[in-house]
């Protein structure tokens, strides 16, 4: 009788207190890593027009909300939606449609691609990207012979894989107008004998591109929905593209504004005159899902192609120093310019020349600014000197995976002693505070799990070298996974509205096969995409 009892007045308790409230999703029974300031975990959260509505455990989140939607994560781990810091989103989506070089292990295997991708796709203007001679046996630029021979009626462009190089038959050439005697500031044409050998570095691709057909409308459309694909099945909810047109930014906009396109795109603005005068005198611009407030600066080349700046001569390239693309007094012009405008700046620099002409012209420019988050894409090879310059005010932008893929060709291109400033992230995150990480796709893979594998070991894939390659340059896997969360959304000017799961953020977050933090670091690079929401919708 006194159960009875007991029962009727919990009962008649519970039938007295609030009503629940009402969510549209609720997550529960789940692993969750918050990344919130104090890196702490949860099992489960509410969501409601699209943002967390609370975050808690698995009981006190089923007694407090009602939602149509109630997911049981059955113990799988949850983070906040991934971001990839640097990317070319658009890019992804256009190579969709070209010549896949990717992985080649010779010449003659990317001759055989090309063959074979123009017997199915037939065309005037034949593309491909992919290539990098540093995979092949031979690790030498290729030259125009085969091209000429196989397509010499049509024009043939191939990619290096950095896409700071560019391979062309004569057909390429003539429509680029360029000749054994065509000299072009911030790049090379390469000769052999006094005559152009195909290979172009960095500025003087532009002749040859500028001839290119432009992608229809439909094309561009096509593009960035199979790039959004790609994103969402990797676990991106937010991509900062680096480096848009005014069009494409404007067709991003409006298919994100059709609801036809679902992914958060941070656009870095291309430094070209057209797009600085349309963007920086209007100030940035913002929506839930397109963020432009930034100007996409190259200052040098890539050291794959060695067209990276150095301080001094490349190791294997006697008396050759890279080049910069934009000088170092432009540099400073274009910082005072973008700062006035309330820009940020994020400077694509590789070598340590370029890498230490930008960290004088955003300290010069941003010395009467208390929180402008300039950034230096890449920051590969930073003299050790400079590296204190990084701060508060300049973050890295890096890519932890490059570190993996050029350690096998890297130190023959700098020498020994360079290599302590090379793809230094500890040393970056100690002067700076914080690092954003990507991946640079297409130029790597779509893979944010390679990221912070990479990150924490400092491996290839197959374990390649044992110990870490530079291993006193790995970041922990809290820092990691903030680098490819709250970290890059604070890059981004996004740290109050995504990056990490709390309440009245964004409910963007990403479902994962196995616990990124517990895992032993072997099996991290195992670890797959199970599911990608975005604003509480599942996108993947």
């Amino acid at each position: 009788m006194l159960r009875i009892s007991s029962l009727l007045a919990l009962s008649l308790l519970a039938s007295c207190g609030p009503a629940p409230l009402e969510a549209d999703l609720l997550v529960y029974n789940a692993r969750i890593y918050t990344v919130d300031n104090a890196f702490s975990q949860a099992a489960a959260f509410a969501v409601k027009d699209g943002r967390f509505l609370e975050v808690g455990d698995t009981e006190a989140i089923l007694a407090r909300y009602v939602a149509p939607r109630q997911i049981d994560a059955d113990g799988q781990t949850l983070v906040p939606g991934l971001i990839d810091a640097h990317c070319h989103f658009y890019g992804l989506g256009l190579n969709q449609g070209v010549v896949d070089l990717v992985g080649t292990q010779s010449f003659d295997e990317v001759l055989e691609r090309v063959r074979a991708f123009q017997a199915h796709n037939p065309s005037d203007y034949l593309y491909g990207r992919g290539w990098d001679q540093n995979d092949w046996a031979v690790k030498e630029f290729p030259d125009k012979k085969a091209l000429d021979s196989l397509f010499p009626e049509i024009a043939v462009a191939l990619e290096r894989v950095d896409g700071h190089a560019l391979l062309v038959n004569q057909k390429a050439l003539d429509l680029g107008g360029i000749t054994a005697t065509t000299r072009v500031p911030g790049g090379e044409v390469v000769l052999s004998g006094g005559q152009p050998t195909g290979i172009l570095v960095d500025s003087p691709m532009d002749l040859v591109m500028a001839q290119w057909p432009e992608p229809s409308r439909a094309d561009q459309v096509n593009a960035l929905l199979a790039a959004q694909a790609i994103c969402f099945e990797n676990g991106l909810t937010t991509v900062n593209d680096a480096g848009l047109s005014q069009g494409t930014i404007a067709l991003i906009d409006s298919l994100q504004q059709a609801g036809a396109l679902s992914i958060r795109v941070y656009a870095m603005v291309s430094n070209s005159p057209s797009n600085l005068e349309h963007y920086l005198a209007r100030g940035p611009i913002k929506t839930d899902r397109l963020n432009v407030r930034a100007v996409k600066v190259y200052a040098d080349g890539a050291l794959g192609s060695r067209g990276a700046a150095l301080k001094r001569p490349y190791t294997d390239q006697a008396g050759h120093y890279g080049a910069m693309i934009t000088p170092a007094g432009d540099l400073e012009a274009l910082a005072q310019r973008i700062a006035a405008a309330g820009y940020q700046m994020n400077t694509h620099a590789i070598g340590d020349s370029a890498n230490i002409a930008v960290l004088r012209a955003y300290t010069r420019a941003l010395a009467g600014l208390d929180d402008p988050r300039w950034k230096i894409e890449h920051a590969q090879i930073v003299d050790t000197a400079d590296i204190s310059m990084f701060g508060s005010k300049i973050i890295p932008s890096v890519q932890p995976t490059h570190a993996t893929s050029d350690m096998y060709w890297a130190e023959e291109r700098l020498g020994p002693d360079r290599m302590a400033g090379a793809y230094a992230y500890a040393s970056l995150l100690e002067a700076s505070g914080r690092v954003a990480l990507g991946t640079d796709f297409p130029v790597e893979r779509v893979d944010p799990i390679q990221t912070f594998y990479a990150a924490v070991t400092r491996q290839d894939r197959v374990g390649y070298p044992e110990g870490g390659f530079m291993p006193g340059q790995v970041l922990t896997r809290e820092q990691a996974l903030k680098g490819m969360t709250l970290w890059a959304a604070y890059s981004n000017f996004e740290e109050g509205e995504k990056g990490s799961i709390e309440a009245g953020k964004w409910a963007d977050f990403t479902v994962l096969s196995g616990d990124l933090m517990e895992l032993p670091a072997h099996s991290l690079k195992d670890i797959r995409i199970r599911q990608t929401y975005v604003a509480g919708e599942q996108v993947y």
